[in-house]
């Protein structure tokens, strides 16, 4: 179990002073100047030290990240751009952080700059977020009106921080298709190469990181990459917000660290599975793109990356929908199906397989709740998914079948009970 001192976000509950000089109090801001002092190649390098990756689902090394911008700032500025979209069904943890703690993403985005060579982040807030907008807002207001940010500054690197709201989609979320959204267009996934790194923004130098990625930046520069790099294990290192929702009794938001045991995390912290723990019949570990694992996974798998890879799922955003035995899995995951059917962008004659295939899997799955199903669409549904994985421009074509790959994996007998009931049931007359 994580100690209160090595929690990074010591406000994500918002019962303590989250003024500027409550932030104070508490560490943050602590002599900024320092750290952007060491250049950007020495606060990259603390970054791959202690093995951060990325907390908005992909899980990509930050500090290796930002190492793919330019070295050298020429005719085109640098930006940064902050992904606060949030938009993966079950994930509630960058709110909190700017609701509660947004000092910690503001000072991150100061020193990620500074590692990156640019003078100005933007923080993309999704259309829903409005008090975390606000709240946000006056952050960086007191920020400013203290000189700890924009031009001429009291740490000596000029930098400005702008918050843009989106208007609420969840294919905003995809890094490119949130840039396009930026600049006024339809938020619709670019073709890559070229990379936001080479061009994002304005066509200029933009790396895009998760709003938890970035806000806890801070306090590995300030406490050293081996000390965050002291909790979970090699390729899993540090802290994580956790989310657990679902049938839980007390569902919350908390820091851990990587590697905890899912069962650990879900009992001392929600207050086990409503019923008991025999009661579970799946978890899906992290946001609804990830495949659900049965019980007789959950009871001893890891929250990191690797063990939910090793598992056939994946720690995303470390989401954790809990679902117990009342659950009736083929709703859930058709809901999920119709839910990336409706939210895919439907780019004519580039992705076809996302958009045609997302509306034929909920289709099929809403046959499959039914049981009007044949059992060979179940055979035929996987083999769809697996046309759409790897071939779309964005990562939602990958992660719309996954919902229903990890329901035929673990739960087919399921699937074909239904059809089967259905089949012994009469007809109705016409």
């Amino acid at each position: 179990m994580l100690a209160d001192k090595d929690r990074i976000f010591t406000n994500i509950y918002g019962l303590q002073d989250k003024s500027l000089k409550g932030v104070r109090s508490r560490g943050l801001w602590d002599n900024t100047k320092a750290i952007l002092a060491l250049g950007p190649e020495s606060i990259c390098d603390v970054m791959k030290k202690s093995g951060l990756r990325g907390r908005g689902g992909a899980g990509f090394a930050t500090g290796l990240k930002w190492t793919f911008m330019p070295k050298e700032v020429k005719d085109r500025p640098h930006y940064l751009v902050v992904n606060a979209d949030e938009s993966e069904p079950g994930t509630c943890k960058d709110r909190e952080i700017m609701r509660n703690d947004p000092h910690h993403l503001i000072e991150g985005c100061m020193i990620a700059c500074a590692a990156m060579r640019a003078h100005t982040a933007y923080i993309y807030v999704r259309g829903e977020f409005v008090r975390e907008r606000e709240a946000l807002q006056a952050a960086i207001d007191e920020c400013y009106a203290a000189r700890l940010i924009g031009k001429d500054n009291v740490h000596g690197w000029d930098f400005d921080c702008y918050v843009h709201h989106g208007a609420g989609a969840y294919i905003c979320g995809e890094e490119t298709a949130l840039l396009e959204s930026f600049e006024g267009k339809k938020g619709l996934p670019r073709m890559k190469p070229p990379f936001p790194a080479n061009m994002g923004i304005y066509g200029c130098p933009t790396t895009v990181n998760n709003v938890e990625s970035i806000a806890v930046v801070p306090t590995i520069m300030r406490r050293g990459a081996e000390w965050f790099a002291s909790f979970g294990r090699a390729n899993n290192t540090g802290t994580k917000l956790f989310q657990i929702s679902g049938h839980v009794n007390t569902p919350c938001v908390v820091e851990e660290a990587l590697g905890i045991p899912m069962r650990e995390l879900i009992e001392k912290y929600a207050g086990g599975v409503r019923g008991g723990w025999d009661n579970l019949l799946a978890v899906i570990p992290g946001g609804a793109s990830c495949p659900m694992i049965p019980k007789s996974v959950c009871d001893d798998v890891m929250m990191d990356f690797d063990a939910l890879k090793a598992a056939n799922s994946s720690l995303g955003t470390a989401a954790v929908i809990v679902m117990d035995k009342t659950t009736d899995l083929v709703k859930t995951i058709a809901r999920y199906a119709y839910f990336y059917k409706h939210e895919s962008c439907g780019q004519c004659g580039q992705c076809t397989p996302c958009r045609e295939g997302t509306g034929w899997m909920w289709r099929v799955m809403r046959r499959l709740e039914t049981g009007d199903a044949r059992v060979e669409e179940i055979d035929q549904l996987w083999e769809v998914g697996k046309q759409c994985e790897g071939h779309t421009i964005c990562g939602l074509g990958d992660a719309a079948p996954w919902p229903i790959q990890g329901l035929i994996r673990h739960f087919r007998p399921e699937l074909e009970r239904r059809i089967a009931e259905r089949a012994k049931q009469p007809m109705a007359a016409e």
